[in-house]
C-alpha cells in the first residue's frame, strides 16, 4: 500500500488520468469520427494529455481548494 502522506498526489494522478482520458476521447472522436484507428489515436492523445494534466492538477488543486474555502460557508 501507498503511505497516506502521498494521498494528494495519488488522488491527482487518478483524477487527471480519468479526466484526461474522457476529454481526449471526446475530442479525438469529434475530430476524427468513428474511423479505423480512432482508438489508437485516442490512446496517443490521452498519453500526451495526461502528461500535461497530472502536473497541472498538482499545481492547481491547492489553489482551487483555497478558492472554494473562500466562496463557501463553513457550517
Amino acid at each position: 500500500m501507498i503511505p497516506a502522506r502521498f494521498a494528494p498526489v495519488v488522488f491527482g494522478l487518478i483524477l487527471s488520468g480519468l479526466m484526461s482520458c474522457v476529454v481526449s476521447g471526446i475530442a479525438t472522436i469529434k475530430a476524427l469520427g468513428p474511423v479505423d484507428g480512432v482508438f489508437g489515436a485516442w490512446m496517443l492523445s490521452w498519453v500526451f494529455s495526461w502528461l500535461v494534466a497530472f502536473p497541472t492538477v498538482l499545481v492547481v488543486a491547492p489553489l482551487t481548494r483555497r478558492l472554494v474555502a473562500r466562496i463557501t460557508r463553513q457550517d
